[in-house]
C-alpha cells in the first residue's frame, strides 16, 4: 500500500499537536485528517475509514478511551490500527488503552522523528491479501486470520488487534516457547517502543478470554501456547 493511499486520523484538543504532528506526517506523504475531540473523531472515522488513528486520551466532550471503544464497535474499522497519545502514567495508559481496544500508545511530549518512525512501524503491520491458509484449528479453538475472528466452543470471541496477533503467533506453533524479544518484534515491530509490561498485560487479557491454562509463562524467557 502506497503512502498516498493511507489515511491517518489525528485526534487531539491541542492545536499545536495537530499542527506539528499533522505537518510531519503529511511531509512523509500520508493523507492526514484531524479532529479536536472524541465525538468528531468517531464521525470522521466512520466517514474516512482511516488505516491508522492517533488518539489523545484527555479530550473534551468525549475522551479517547470512550472514542476508541465506539470505533472498535464499527465493523468497517475492526482492522484499523489505533494508538493513543497520552501524558498519563504508563501503567494506567497501557491497561485502559488496551482494554478499550487500542493497539499501542505514544507518550507526550512528542518527538517528531520518533513519532514518524513509530507510525511507519505500525503501518507495516497492515498485511496485503494473502492466498495462504489463514485458518488455524487447535482443539476447540479456531483462529481465522483473514477475518480477525476467534471461535471457541462454537462461540465467537472479539479480541483487540494486538491480542489477536499475539494469540495467532503463539498458537501458530503450540508448545514452542516464544522469547519476549521475538514476540515484541513480530507483534509490535522492532522499531516500536513499548513498555516492559506490554506483553504481560496482553497475556493477562488473553488468559481471561481464552483460558488461563492455554498459556504458560517461562520465567525469564517468554511464553508458549499449551494444547
Amino acid at each position: 500500500m502506497n503512502k498516498k493511499d493511507i489515511t491517518i486520523l489525528l485526534v487531539d484538543d491541542e492545536p499545536d499537536i495537530l499542527e506539528i504532528v499533522g505537518y510531519n506526517l503529511t511531509a512523509e506523504g500520508y493523507h492526514v485528517v484531524t479532529a479536536e475531540n472524541g465525538v468528531e473523531a468517531v464521525k470522521l472515522a466512520k466517514k474516512k475509514k482511516p488505516q491508522l488513528i492517533i488518539l489523545d486520551v484527555m479530550m473534551p466532550e468525549m475522551d479517547g478511551i470512550e472514542a476508541c471503544e465506539q470505533i472498535r464497535k464499527l465493523p468497517d474499522l475492526q482492522n484499523t490500527i489505533i494508538t493513543f497519545l497520552t501524558a498519563r502514567g504508563e501503567d494506567y495508559s497501557q491497561v485502559a488503552g488496551f482494554d478499550a481496544g487500542a493497539d499501542d500508545y505514544i507518550t507526550k511530549p512528542i518527538r517528531p522523528k520518533v513519532l514518524v518512525s513509530k507510525v511507519k512501524a505500525l503501518l507495516r503491520r497492515l498485511k496485503e491479501d494473502d492466498s495462504s491458509d489463514n485458518v488455524v484449528k487447535i482443539g476447540n479453538l479456531v483462529i481465522n486470520r483473514d477475518e480477525y475472528k476467534i471461535i471457541k466452543d462454537k462461540k465467537e470471541i472479539v479480541l483487540p488487534r494486538k491480542e489477536f496477533e499475539l494469540l495467532s503467533l503463539l498458537a501458530s506453533k503450540p508448545g514452542k516457547v516464544f522469547k519476549r524479544e521475538d514476540i515484541l518484534d513480530k507483534v509490535w515491530g522492532n522499531e516500536v517502543i513499548v513498555g516492559g509490561r506490554t506483553i504481560d498485560v496482553h497475556i493477562r487479557k488473553l488468559r481471561e478470554k481464552i483460558g488461563d491454562n492455554s498459556f504458560k509463562t517461562i520465567k525469564g524467557v517468554g511464553y508458549k501456547f499449551v494444547v
